[in-house]
């Protein structure tokens, strides 16, 4: 290991090293293992939230087929057409384990009938009925986003962290180890030479004085 100076100030800042990798890899550690328990019940939440969202797309279009076959479709078309009203949510972030996750909340999604455009007059109850089903669509299109978006930033999390607990375990701790135990036994080895070599001075000293 020739870039290794064999130094007791080198060992010193080797024994820091070690100590802070592997203070870092217990903390690496517990924050994966942390974060994959809880990854059980995000994939559970999303799970949930995409069936939900799906059972509900379906009972919207059955609405929306119902309305259009007692409307018609221009009629249908028109109140879409005229439909007033941009859905509106805060957007902001929780944090999961260090890991910042998207939190959509103050959803503005559902309208009453004088909201959305369209007269009341000229159409009958089943396009509210099916207005109020897509709203609902919508609402969980966004719990759904929600739930998956934070699934995928805590698994990308959870492989960065595997990585670098990975690495402290089988590279960087081992390396430090090895350069420790490197600088030790060379600094045993010049102790051995310097101890050896005042005992032949003391020695000769001594027969040069004896003589």
């Amino acid at each position: 290991m020739p870039q290794i100076k064999p130094t007791r100030s080198e060992l010193i800042k080797l024994q820091r090293k070690i100590k802070l990798s592997k203070t870092g890899y217990t903390i690496l550690k517990k924050k994966r293992d942390g974060l994959v328990m809880n990854l059980f019940d995000m994939v559970d939440n999303a799970k949930e939230a995409q069936e939900t969202l799906e059972k509900s797309f379906e009972v919207a279009n059955k609405y929306l087929g119902m309305t259009l076959a007692f409307e018609g479709e221009v009629s249908v078309e028109s109140c879409a057409l005229i439909k007033k009203g941009t859905p509106e949510f805060y957007l902001s972030s929780k944090n999961i384990m260090g890991v910042s996750v998207p939190k959509i909340s103050d959803l503005s999604i559902k309208t009453g009938i004088k909201e959305r455009g369209y007269s009341i007059l000229s159409t009958s109850s089943k396009i509210d009925e099916t207005v109020g089903e897509y709203e609902k669509v919508l609402e969980y299109v966004a719990k759904a986003v929600e739930a998956e978006s934070t699934l995928k930033k805590v698994l990308n999390e959870i492989e960065v962290t595997k990585r670098r607990v990975n690495a402290l375990e089988s590279k960087i701790i081992p390396k430090l180890e090895s350069q420790k135990k490197f600088i030790v036994f060379r600094l045993e080895e010049l102790e051995r030479e310097n101890t050896y070599r005042l005992k032949m001075i003391k020695d000769k000293k001594a027969k040069k004085d004896s003589s």
